[in-house]
């Protein structure tokens, strides 16, 4: 390397996506990953873009799904992640699966075959100096304690941490199918996918009831005095969490049964339904559909083999829990993810405060963009903010810091993409005739509208780039 590279500390989506597309605009890059010389709570392996909650990217739908709306950027901006994740999908209706581990060997050896990346298996202990030149930290929410504790000090400000939790994944032939069947909700066929991407296991309502007294009285992980007062994420709450707010919580969000009808009893809808999702590309593994867990491992398996069709259920990976930390980053970032006390440093990834797989690949997207156009002399404009990938920075470095109710102050916090952070249309979408659409028609009417200004503006914002 005859430049002097940018820095790109953490080998995780963020990272990866970083180091490529500052690779692809023909700048040497190092990429510092700490495992397996430094292990974390929640990884596995040593590869590069290890999964280790879902493996689900979530809705591939671009026209009615904010989540599919990111995917059809991703792929315009020519994202690493994207393209592997689509070379190694699994069937899962509406949604793009993939096998982890195929994947992540995919990201890996793309890293490593570039000539103008650096894979340095070493740990940063503290954010890089000025000497170093442009650094990205893309540690995620794992970050050491140590580089956490140096971010601390650069940014004089308590950071904010809240817990994460695994599900559980299943051995495929331990399920019962007398009792279970296949089926996506409401037959949705997605990417690679049937309609029938599903395993649901029916409840009735004995059943979920004698199900929600064992969630709520089974015992929990101890936390550790550090861990005491970090709140919980809402969009991946512990399954026993979601219980303990109302019986019916669960029947309302993952155990819903709308869109499913049981094959071996048609006429009978059940009153609950656990759904599985193929995890592996062989098929033989299947992960508990919004199961993330910290019940104890003993208690887990007596617990979930309460599930009609899990009664002989063998797990591969029990549910775990681990903290993430982000910072408070409309505080803190510039609009380009530079850190303000120490410019020289870029954030990315799910340690900025977005949530998710594909944000995360989007934020160390632009990180990486932003770096090696600022290297260039060129001045590089922010994406459209009608944008998936506009909206997502815009909440990161733009979004509101603090409001006041009967609480106190709340605190910046972490978020998925989502419809609700573009911006208003203009104009709301009408009837042929001139009539204003209702209810659900009015909302995918909507959806698709913003969905089709954003795609069309970050088309023309992606070729300014070059790509």
């Amino acid at each position: 390397m005859t430049e002097k590279p940018i820095h790109v500390v953490g080998g995780g989506l963020a990272g990866s996506e970083a180091a490529w597309q500052i690779a692809q605009k023909g700048h040497p890059v190092v990429l510092h990953e700490m495992r397996p010389h430094r292990k974390t709570d929640a990884h596995q392996t040593e590869g590069l873009a290890e999964l280790v909650c879902s493996n689900s990217f979530r809705s591939d739908d671009a026209a009615n799904n904010a989540v599919g709306m990111l995917h059809a950027e991703l792929r315009m901006a020519k994202s690493l992640i994207m393209s592997c994740a689509d070379a190694h999908q699994v069937p899962a209706g509406g949604a793009l699966a993939v096998d982890r581990d195929g994947f992540s060997q995919a990201v890996q050896k793309a890293i490593e075959d570039h000539p103008l990346i650096e894979v340095r298996r070493e740990e940063v202990p503290g954010v890089p100096p000025q000497e170093w030149g442009q650094v990205i930290l893309a540690t995620g929410p794992l970050t050491s304690p140590s580089l956490s504790e140096s971010i601390l000090k650069h940014t004089d400000t308590d950071a904010l941490a809240f817990f994460d939790a695994i599900a559980p994944i299943v051995h495929k032939d331990s399920i019962n199918m007398d009792v279970a069947w296949f089926q996506s909700r409401y037959d949705k066929v997605g990417p690679g996918g049937t309609g029938k991407d599903y395993i649901n296991c029916p409840m009735t309502k004995e059943q979920y009831e004698a199900f929600i007294d064992a969630l709520i009285s089974g015992e929990k992980t101890d936390f550790k005095e550090w861990e005491a007062n970090t709140p919980y994420f809402d969009g991946c709450l512990p399954i026993e969490v979601m219980a303990e707010r109302g019986r019916e919580t669960l029947r309302h969000g993952p155990l819903k049964p709308m869109g499913l009808t049981n094959a071996h009893d048609p006429e009978v809808k059940p009153y609950a339904v656990v759904q599985l999702r193929q995890d592996n590309a062989l098929g033989t593994l299947y992960n508990m559909v919004g199961f993330q867990t910290k019940l104890k491992y003993g208690i887990q398996t007596d617990v979930f083999r309460m599930i009609p069709g899990l009664e002989n259920a063998q797990f591969a990976r029990l549910g775990g829990l681990h903290r993430n930390t982000f910072l408070n980053s409309p505080k803190l970032l510039t609009e380009q993810l530079q850190l303000k006390a120490a410019p020289h440093v870029r954030f990315a990834g799910q340690i900025t405060g977005c949530e998710g797989y594909v944000e995360s690949t989007a934020v160390g997207c632009l990180a990486g963009l932003f770096a090696v156009h600022e290297l260039l002399g060129e001045t590089m404009e922010l994406p459209p903010a009608t944008s998936a990938m506009g909206a997502i920075l815009n909440h990161i470095t733009g979004g509101h810091i603090s409001r006041t109710d009967n609480e106190g102050p709340r605190s910046f916090q972490p978020m998925n993409i989502n419809f609700g952070l573009l911006p208003p249309l203009e104009e709301l979408p009408k009837t042929e005739d001139g009539k204003r659409l209702r209810g659900k028609e009015k909302s995918r009417a909507r959806k698709q509208a913003m969905s089709k200004r954003g795609l069309t503006a970050f088309e023309g914002w992606i070729a300014k780039t070059g790509h």
